[in-house]
């Protein structure tokens, strides 16, 4: 090991003195720096351990009582939220109450949304992201992240991209908060590559696309039927004949309120005959291309110019994990700005990277970190097989309703969720057994409105259900469904 220059440890030795060893006091200790994790972990045992009593005490999915109840109890512990002294207590305290007041996506009975049980390697490194709080708006605050972030979101465009992507045309990919700043980037990237666009989306595509267009100033979106769940084809043919212009396709590969995926193929070549750029939002369906097994299904999704994709759902990462992947690079030049205190021209030519082109976002945490871990921790084969084993449970759970004569199952699933009913009850009934679950935090169930009825809506997100659990929740729904 070399040893450092003497004036290296002259200054070592002066910061030591300036500082001492001892850390500050708790309430203004620093997460990072020299002192950093001696001050961290007491008050991760302080955490931990708030974590564990306030999901005791919530004893179940959800927290029992309702918002009256949860919002008195959060009063009470939080008191004065801003008092004329601090409280050496209020790290257990509101731990604790937001603990127990939360709605646990591990628990095998919270399956109402696409909120996903996140991998503990995945929250670990969110804690080194949050301790560090390096900033991706200029290399100089976030040196490391900033290689980081380009390294992972380069194979993961290549991921997506791998088997078409065009000749002499690199792919790229974006790290966003989520599907709706995915999907709103990928309508402004479209935009300024034709001057303006025409959206058209199915009937069944997720609501953040409306309001992208509308925050971006373009015509309201066309709608091209779903009557089946998933975009026609020959309406959207139809449409895209009638329609003039520069015209932008947004079909699903996986929707909110069923999990069903679009003819990617289909719409892929009608997009190709008119001359029309496509977006898939793969918010949900992308984790399918972990998956050995399950990738088919995304047939055509590296056909499209942009593609969503949202690893805290499939991918089991902490929120905010949303990326973009992009065909071609050169798509996100009309990203670049300038800014003389983060990239300044010279600085730029000097060498040092230019940040600010990889987000509509300044200021942002290094997301990518938990996202980084995960894949080098599990793998590909690893994360697939967490894939594989959440849309078995579907499977499962759809086997199970099947077979019984008190539901309705409304198809089999495509990916992780099973939309069923009680048989023979009114849309009022349906609505009704969800809230009193919800009052009761028994279970944590969605709900979806498609042919003209009210669906039970089960997300299964959490690879460790256990069949049991499946048969815990239909019990439930029955029990609380009047006859």
């Amino acid at each position: 090991m070399s040893t450092p220059p003497p004036g290296d440890l002259e200054e070592a030795r002066a910061r030591t003195e300036r500082h001492g060893n001892a850390p500050a006091l708790p309430r203004t200790s620093l997460a990072s720096g020299p002192e950093g994790p001696s001050a961290l972990r007491p008050l991760l045992d302080t955490v931990l351990d708030a974590l564990q009593d306030g999901g005791a005490a919530r004893g179940g999915p959800l927290p029992a009582g309702g918002p009256e109840a949860v919002a008195r109890r959060v009063r009470d512990a939080a008191g004065d939220v801003l008092p004329p002294q601090g409280s050496e207590d209020a790290l257990r305290v509101l731990v604790r109450a937001l603990a127990e007041g939360a709605a646990d996506p591990a628990d095998p009975l919270c399956a109402a949304h696409l909120h996903c049980p996140p991998l503990a390697v995945a929250t670990a490194a969110d804690l080194a992201a949050s301790a560090l709080n390096p900033s991706l708006d200029s290399w100089d605050q976030a040196p490391a992240a900033s290689e980081l972030e380009a390294l992972v979101t380069t194979a993961l465009a290549a991921e997506v991209y791998a088997r078409a992507n065009e000749p002499r045309k690199e792919g790229a990919a974006l790290v966003t908060t989520g599907g709706t700043e995915s999907n709103q980037l990928a309508l402004l990237l479209a935009r300024e590559a034709h001057g303006g666009v025409q959206l058209v989306r199915g009937a069944n595509a997720h609501h953040s696309l409306h309001r992208a267009a509308w925050l971006l100033g373009l015509p309201d979106p066309v709608v091209v039927p779903a009557p089946a769940g998933t975009m026609d084809p020959a309406a959207l043919d139809e449409a895209l004949t009638e329609l003039h212009g520069p015209l932008l396709v947004a079909a699903t590969a996986g929707t909110t309120d069923a999990g069903l995926i679009d003819p990617l193929p289909d719409i892929a070549d009608l997009c190709a005959t008119h001359g029309a750029r496509l977006h898939i939002d793969a918010a949900y369906g992308g984790g399918l291309l972990f998956s050995d097994r399950l990738r088919a299904r995304l047939d055509g999704l590296d056909r499209a110019h942009t593609v969503t994709l949202d690893l805290h759902k499939l991918g089991w990462q902490p929120a905010a994990a949303g990326l973009l992947a992009v065909r071609d690079a050169s798509d996100l030049a009309v990203l670049e700005h300038r800014a003389d205190y983060l990239n300044a021209d010279d600085d730029t030519e000097a060498g040092l990277p230019d940040l600010l082109g990889r987000s509509l976002r300044t200021t942002r945490r290094p997301d990518i970190l938990k996202i980084a871990v995960t894949l080098k921790t599990l793998g590909r084969d690893g994360l697939g097989a967490l894939v594989d084993q959440v849309c078995a449970h579907a499977q499962d759970l759809a086997d199970l309703t099947a077979a019984h004569p008190g539901f309705e199952l409304y198809d089999r699933p495509v990916i992780s969720t099973v939309l069923f009913r009680p048989a023979g009850a009114t849309d009022d009934t349906v609505a009704a057994v969800r809230r009193t679950l919800l009052h009761e935090g028994r279970a944590v169930l969605g709900r979806a409105a498609l042919d003209g009825r009210l669906w039970l809506k089960a997300t299964l997100l959490n690879p460790h259900t256990r069949p049991g659990d499946l048969a815990a929740l239909l019990k439930l729904v029955e029990g609380h469904t009047p006859r």
